[in-house]
């Protein structure tokens, strides 16, 4: 059997996101002498970052102050102009701005990929000596004697669906770190163990999520309008009793990104967010940007939304959390590029600081500190009862109460309450109290077929290789997600990873299509009994976005 290779360096970062790439390039510019490291589970970098994305530069601007004369791609197109449209079956009205708090305005912003964006700084980290290796998931979490985290070991690879090696296996490489950072965005699986291990949830309350499902459009020039943000509530959702809504955001190069987030909080277990989205495309004012236009581009992925209250304890002994595996994403302004990489460089600044006092392994309070005194804190306090309110209240009577909160706040009028959330594994109901949603097929030219989709997300895993989605119990799926809830992971999975068959005797099979997962990480948030894991496939399994 082989032996584990293994590699020595100061610092471990594990994800290639924003979050992970500015934590890099922040420690190399306070000590060129640090050894850093990042693994990537993607092909490449950005191949698995998907957002809208408008971006604040406000991080940015601090860590790379010359970013916009460096060829970054984000500087191609700032925000030129802003609307929110609240959205009826076939018409729309405006959300007047002065109504929102100025923190909620678009000025200064720009839209683009994000996944360019990492690219363009992966590219940067690697110029200042940062190691970064795409293809390499980190599947386990090392500890030292005391219990300390001491680095990571990486997926093996070359392993056969019946756990047998095969003539390509390659076992995985340990990685030995002082410091590590988990930056794996949201629903992270080793997030999830080091929450788990050091209780670092239990002040704070459960993290909550929403699935973004998002489309690239190459459409016709004259309806295109560079740097046009448009963002959507109210229609579809609003016939399922369910909240999110609709982004579109003119790019550069004639593009459009479009999208659709589902809060996972539903109660109806026959609700489908692909379905929303693809009906949503159909709402007059979205088919008129799109005719003529051309869809070249698909993914998905879930998004925190638990907002301040969910932040967790961010430190413990030899690691930290940052960016989306913390959860620093403000809601209202749809953002958390900008604030996990804020999280990333005051991660950076804690560590060099520590190795340079000839410490290792130990809990970076003032990492945790720093955060809760920084402007991501100030940030996420302004908005903190938005989402529980419109969860709470509905789009309409929420909205507005969210709305008379974030202003109370921004005017320092001070509030004692803050609004609590619950697990979105236990907001289902039982299928007996829902009637199913006939939803219209796919016409081919605005709205897709989810496996006609998924071959536009580039997604591609090893064949022959373990099922890197783990179910508990089978026959608790059988008796509950199926008997109570009518399965619905057939319908909150946007790629068609489950599907509920019946073998030959007539006994109900759950069929696990691996190969199509996108990673999206729903199935791991949302079976109302916590019964399905996600954990990494073979590196550079997944999707392969471009330009996402």
């Amino acid at each position: 059997m082989s032996e584990r290779e293994s590699m020595p360096c100061d610092v471990v970062i594990i994800g290639g996101g924003p979050a992970g790439l500015a934590a890099a390039i922040r420690l190399k510019q306070i000590n060129d002498d640090l050894e850093v490291v990042v693994l990537e589970k993607g092909s490449e970098i950005g191949a698995h970052i998907l957002s809208g994305a408008v971006v604040d530069p406000k991080a940015l601007d601090e860590l790379l102050p010359e970013w916009r004369d460096q060829g970054c791609p984000m500087a191609e197109t700032p925000v030129t102009d802003n609307w929110h449209w609240i959205l009826s079956k076939s018409g729309k009205s405006d959300m007047p701005h002065f109504i929102m708090p100025p923190f909620l305005s678009n000025e200064g912003n720009y839209t683009g990929s994000l996944g360019n964006l990492c690219r363009w700084l992966a590219e940067q980290a690697e110029g200042l000596g940062v190691m970064v290796f795409p293809g390499f998931p980190a599947s386990e979490v090392l500890f030292d004697a005391e219990g300390a985290v001491a680095g990571v070991v990486t997926q093996d690879m070359g392993i056969a669906a019946d756990g047998s090696h095969k003539p390509d296996y390659q076992p995985g490489m340990e990685i030995h770190a002082k410091y590590t950072l988990f930056a794996e965005g949201a629903r992270g699986h080793l997030t999830k163990q080091m929450k788990a291990k050091f209780d670092l949830e239990a002040d704070c309350q459960p993290q909550v999520y929403g699935l973004g499902i998002k489309e690239l459009w190459d459409i016709d020039p004259e309806n295109h309008v560079p740097g046009r943000v448009i963002h959507t509530q109210g229609w579809p959702l609003s016939e399922t009793s369910s909240w999110g809504g609709g982004f579109l955001y003119h790019q550069a190069n004639g593009q459009v990104a479009l999208g659709f987030v589902t809060a996972l909080d539903y109660a109806n277990p026959y609700v489908s967010p692909y379905q929303e989205f693809q009906r949503w495309k159909h709402h007059p004012e979205i088919a008129a940007i799109l005719e003529g236009g051309k869809r070249v581009a698909y993914g998905a992925r879930a998004i925190n939304e638990g907002g301040w209250q969910s932040v967790p304890k961010l430190a413990f002994p030899g690691g930290a959390l940052i960016g989306c595996s913390a959860g620093f994403v403000n809601v209202p302004r749809i953002k958390g590029s900008h604030t996990a990489m804020k999280s990333g460089m005051l991660a950076a600044e804690s560590i060099a600081a520590a190795i340079a006092a000839g410490k290792e392994h130990t809990e970076l309070q003032d990492y945790d500190s720093a955060v809760r005194s920084s402007w991501i804190a100030d940030e996420l306090k302004l908005v903190k009862n938005a989402q529980p309110m419109v969860a709470k209240w509905g789009d309409d009577l929420g909205t507005v109460l969210a709305g008379i909160d974030m202003w109370m706040r921004t005017l320092k009028i001070g509030l004692p309450i803050t609004m609590k959330h619950h697990k979105d594994s236990e907001s289902l109901q039982r299928a007996d109290l829902y009637q199913p949603i006939a939803y219209p097929k796919p016409d081919g030219k605005l709205s897709f077929d989810r496996l006609t989709n998924v071959s536009f997300s580039y997604t591609n895993h090893a064949e022959d290789q373990p099922v890197h989605l783990k179910v508990a119990d089978m026959e608790l799926q059988k008796a509950s997600e199926l008997g109570v809830f009518a399965g619905p992971s057939t319908r909150y999975c946007p790629a068609g990873v489950y599907e509920w068959l019946e073998n030959e005797d007539g006994s109900p099979k759950f069929q696990i299509n691996s190969q199509n997962c996108v990673h999206c990480k729903t199935c791991d948030i949302k079976d109302p009994n916590g019964n399905i894991t996600w954990v990494t496939p073979e590196g550079g399994g997944g999707p392969n976005y471009p330009n996402m």
